[in-house]
């Protein structure tokens, strides 16, 4: 069957089976078919050239120009708030009293001098 489909790039019309770009050739195909993809470490964009392999490109760039480096993620980023503590955990511990952030140090209501309610929540 003969379904008339328009190619958006030329505006010629097609079958089904010859209206993607590469089928009829399109010579029209530089305006519509545009690719950036992006590298997925470092989220950079790759420039493509017409011709080349997106994959090949972004395999390149990983292998030679990825400015990627899993040493420098940041992993302790929860700030302890008690005053002059600097350290950081990689996990959030928060007072059930008052809702600070705390380090493992400091984590009990004793520890950092919580403003919270001034009852104990065990008799521990």
């Amino acid at each position: 069957d003969f379904l008339p489909l328009k190619c958006d790039a030329c505006g010629e019309v097609f079958c089904k089976d010859h209206i993607r770009y590469d089928d009829h050739k399109c010579s029209s195909a530089y305006k519509k078919n545009v690719q950036v993809p992006v590298c997925p470490l470092c989220h950079t964009p790759i420039p493509v050239q017409k011709g080349e392999i997106p994959d090949i490109v972004v395999g390149a760039h990983i292998d030679k120009d990825c400015k990627y480096n899993p040493a420098q993620q940041k992993i302790f980023t929860n700030k302890c708030v008690k005053p002059g503590c600097k350290r950081k955990e990689m996990m959030k511990l928060v007072c059930e009293q008052c809702g600070g952030s705390f380090c493992i140090k400091h984590r009990h209501p004793l520890d950092h001098d919580c403003k919270g309610s001034s009852q104990p929540i065990s008799k521990a």
